[in-house]
């Protein structure tokens, strides 16, 4: 029998992770297409506006692309979340609002303006232009992310209730909204993942160039630029994402229990694991490969302090939330699903800072085209970005559960009331058109990356 519950969430995770797919090189190559054209501005360098036209092009096949992508994504609320809708419409209802009337309508406005005026406008104004675009992106995650924020951590609000749909949320204080702590732990790690992988998307194309002696001179200035951003950018992101790991461990005990496998309380100096056989039924982890003191490091700054399992705050969770759930129900997570998305994330996060070191000093010696393994290993850094990404956003969404909003709203109780074979139907219509999109974008980069400029003045 088809249970439409798991068919929604896997409708959600396939829908949500594509299209953040898009998201981060969208954020983070527009700031990069910015610098490019005011380093051209400021010194007259051709070369610079060369690259500008040539990775604002990507740059708006995947900003199209999504949008799309987007929109899609929200028909999937309405269909299979339609009480978790209700119930919380009125506190996301100001945020999404903002995002798309203040922080959209500024992209998209000035992503106009930016395309179809070049030699028509002043210079300054021009560059001006894609760095309000790359302001709007920044203002759109943000306002997303304080929805989303609320979910983890909800604030601001009493529950009321309501004649036609029930208990709902209603917001009484907006700025508890923009000022809910989880939002200011994940805004900075979300917006430096960003620059990361749009730094990578652009430093991955330019060794593609030079590794088929395409205009090289042109690409070498922007493969500086770029993995310079993606050395500063993937080092932002490991510091970041420390800094919400220790917000975890004081605010959500539970998630980092799960990520780690730990089912008992902690010594006083707790390892870290790096693989571990698990069995979520017996409830018990073997670790086979641990870092003596990291785990209390990543958690205190110092190798000593404990960290609490999930049997205990199984009980602690269970007492808190009986009042809430209306049962009692198991608080723990997926724990294998966690566990090795952190290790994955964590790995491939590693793998950026090493190979955008490498790339930087490759760059500063100019010896990065006589590299030729590098130039060939770049091109997949994105993969691997855009990998750590998705994991990244798996391990925080599933250590929410069993809440779709945590610690009020059960995530069977938000579900809509439709048939699995509905649902089923829904997530693969979603799947192919997000597989055509997926085409459509890749056949539309290969061809703007293919095409060859014989010299700069054709293209200025």
């Amino acid at each position: 029998m088809l249970d439409p519950l798991l068919l929604a969430r896997i409708q959600f995770a396939a829908t949500t992770v594509f299209h953040f797919f898009f998201v981060p090189i969208t954020i983070g190559m527009v700031f990069l297409i910015a610098i490019f054209e005011s380093i051209y501005v400021k010194t007259g360098d051709e070369h610079y506006k060369r690259i500008t036209k040539f990775f604002g092009h990507l740059f708006l096949i995947n900003f199209a692309v999504g949008v799309v992508t987007g929109i899609l994504q929200e028909f999937q609320f309405g269909m299979n979340w339609s009480e978790y809708s209700s119930f919380v419409g009125d506190v996301f209802g100001p945020s999404l609002a903002i995002e798309a009337l203040l922080a959209f309508y500024l992209e998209s406005t000035f992503i106009g303006i930016w395309i179809f005026s070049w030699e028509k406008i002043n210079k300054k104004l021009h560059a001006m232009c894609i760095w309000l675009v790359g302001i709007g992106t920044v203002m759109s995650a943000f306002w997303i992310l304080s929805a989303n924020s609320f979910m983890q951590h909800p604030v601001g609000v009493k529950y009321v209730e309501n004649s036609v749909i029930g208990k709902k949320a209603e917001m009484i204080d907006f700025f508890a909204i923009i000022k809910n702590p989880y939002l200011w732990n994940q805004f900075p790690h979300v917006i430096t993942m960003a620059i990361t992988v749009g730094a990578f998307t652009i430093a991955g194309i330019a060794s593609w160039k030079m590794l088929r002696k395409h205009e090289v001179a042109i690409f070498r200035k922007a493969f500086r630029v770029s993995i310079i951003a993606a050395l500063i950018g993937s080092t932002g992101l490991f510091v970041t994402g420390h800094s919400q790991m220790q917000y975890l461990v004081r605010e959500y005990p539970m998630k980092v229990a799960a990520a780690e496998a730990l089912y008992e309380d902690t010594g006083n100096s707790a390892p870290f694991s790096v693989l571990a056989t698990i069995d979520q039924k017996q409830q018990k982890a073997e670790h086979h490969l641990e870092v003596p003191g990291m785990l209390s490091f990543l958690a205190y700054d110092k190798f000593e302090g404990s960290l609490r399992g999930m049997k205990s705050l199984q009980k602690e969770m269970d007492e808190k939330y009986y009042p809430v759930v209306g049962k009692h129900i198991d608080y723990t997570p997926h724990v294998p699903t966690i566990y090795y998305s952190f290790r994955i994330m964590s790995a491939s996060v590693g793998i950026l800072i090493l190979m955008s070191l490498l790339g930087t000093i490759y760059s500063f010696k100019r010896t990065e085209t006589k590299k030729g393994w590098f130039l060939k290993l770049m091109p997949w850094t994105l993969l691997v970005a855009e990998v750590a990404t998705a994991c990244g956003w798996i391990m925080a969404e599933m250590g929410r559960q069993p809440f779709l909003i945590f610690g009020v709203m059960a995530t069977e109780s938000g579900v809509s009331p439709n048939s699995g074979a509905s649902v089923l139907f829904s997530l693969l219509v979603f799947c192919v058109l997000y597989t055509v999109l997926g085409i459509i974008q890749y056949i539309a980069f290969r061809y703007t990356m293919n095409k060859k400029e014989t010299t700069v003045k054709e293209v200025a």
